[in-house]
């Protein structure tokens, strides 16, 4: 007797503090419940043969209610119930993840000559992301970057990138990224508010960050994809050398376009190689 159901999302992830309340016909509660680790309602509490309403409630999901029939025997078995992210954007479970720098593109483009674009990237980098597990605005994410790993195809661009000029690898040597909020910016797209510290400096950054989706891997594992976007002025960190060439064209353009494709493996480690 009693009440089974299972609370997932659209992805099929356990919903694990989803809430389950019983009505009868007159609308007075005859049953609450939660969820368990795994999603799962199991509940023994004897309910007369009728009809009820089942109303599933989750913080961060858009509620839902639906029509249950108890039979003789005073069991209601719900089945699956699917809950939706509000404001329609899904995000891959809750808990830890790491970045999989080998799987992950962290670049920057700049303008040239005012004509075309040079792109670099950092090839040392480490970040970790958190998706709270009831209000997803609360999820974060902490990355570290090594500025000497800096690579752009061109061994004299990126040694003059690493001095005092740009980066300044030897006095800074981390620059780090972490997240201060998280707005929904519509469906599967959000916006991270964080803060920036490059060159010892520490400014307000956005990210515009795009849910791609989640998945196994051919390891064992499940990975979660990303793909973000922000602009930074470089001269709010105090990079401010630049060549003047004729006609007033700056050899280099003072706005970089940061562009993130990432992969993150659900856990708090990346499993051992």
């Amino acid at each position: 007797m009693g009440l089974t159901a299972r609370i997932r999302t659209r992805d099929g992830w356990a919903v694990s503090h989803a809430i389950v309340t019983v009505t009868d016909m007159t609308g007075t509660q005859v049953l609450r419940a939660e969820a368990d680790p795994e999603g799962v309602v199991r509940d023994t509490t004897a309910l007369a043969a009728g009809a009820y309403t089942v109303i599933v409630t989750a913080v961060g999901y858009a509620p839902v209610a639906s029509s249950a029939l108890v039979t003789a025997s005073g069991r209601a078995e719900v089945g699956t119930v699917t809950l939706a992210r509000q404001g329609g954007a899904e995000l891959p479970p809750p808990g830890p993840w790491t970045v999989d720098p080998a799987h992950s593109t962290v670049g920057a483009v700049a303008q040239h000559l005012g004509i075309s674009s040079v792109r670099g990237r950092f090839t040392d980098f480490s970040a970790r992301v958190e998706i709270s597990p009831h209000d997803v605005t609360e999820s974060r994410v902490e990355a570290v970057i090594r500025a000497a790993s800096i690579d752009t195809g061109n061994s004299m661009r990126d040694t003059h990138l690493r001095s005092a000029d740009f980066l300044d690898v030897e006095t800074y040597p981390e620059i780090t990224y972490r997240s201060t909020g998280l707005t929904a910016a519509g469906p599967d797209r959000w916006t991270v508010h964080g803060d920036l510290t490059l060159r010892g400096i520490a400014r307000p950054v956005d990210l515009d960050l795009a849910y791609l989706g989640t998945g196994a891997d051919p390891w064992g594992g499940t990975r979660a994809a990303f793909r973000a976007t922000a602009d930074l002025d470089r001269e709010d960190f105090a990079m401010n050398y630049n060549q003047i060439l004729q006609a007033g064209i700056a050899a280099i353009g003072t706005t970089l376009k940061v562009e993130l494709d990432v992969q993150a493996v659900q856990g708090a480690s990346l499993p051992q190689a």
